[in-house]
């Protein structure tokens, strides 16, 4: 069995566990977490929080940047694990493309246990009712060189699951 890619890319609607799967995968291998949400420019943020989708527009220079953060943290050696949406395929293959090695893996989350989700959140910037329009805008990676997981699992199954694919 290979080792697990220098960088994994977690990708899935908001609700997906991106982030907590996130923190936990990052502890078990010994990398960065960093988290797309933390890259969107204010007026992203500000569009989200207000309850407007954000359009391809939107997300193109957000996607610029995390590109770029992935080719600097691969330059400089380090183990990364990105939580992103990463809704569009185009954006997946950016992301793909951004380091030489790179994995996406895909935390799939039905409806129902998405909108359970979110509406236990009440620190983040991203409201419940914009889910719909994830799921709309959302291409799903099947067929795609990503990986596919049960983002319902708990959370130390899906980790494990995560490797296990990414090690493929």
């Amino acid at each position: 069995m290979t080792a697990a890619p220098q960088t994994l890319v977690l990708t899935g609607v908001s609700g997906a566990g991106k982030s907590t799967v996130g923190r936990a995968l990052a502890d078990r291998i010994g990398a960065v977490l960093l988290d797309a949400d933390d890259f969107h420019p204010e007026a992203n943020r500000q569009k989200m929080a207000d309850g407007e989708p954000l359009t391809d527009a939107d997300r193109d220079p957000w996607i610029d940047t995390l590109v770029a953060e992935l080719a600097h943290r691969a330059r400089s050696g380090d183990r990364v694990v990105l939580a992103c949406s990463a809704l569009r395929r185009q954006h997946r293959v950016r992301l793909l493309d951004a380091a030489p090695d790179v994995a996406l893996v895909h935390l799939e989350v039905g409806p129902e246990e998405l909108a359970r989700r979110l509406a236990s959140r009440t620190e983040h910037f991203m409201p419940a009712e914009l889910l719909h329009s994830q799921l709309a805008d959302l291409e799903h990676p099947s067929g795609e060189h990503h990986a596919v997981v049960d983002g319902e699992a708990p959370v130390a199954s899906v980790v494990d699951d995560i490797l296990r694919v990414a090690q493929e």
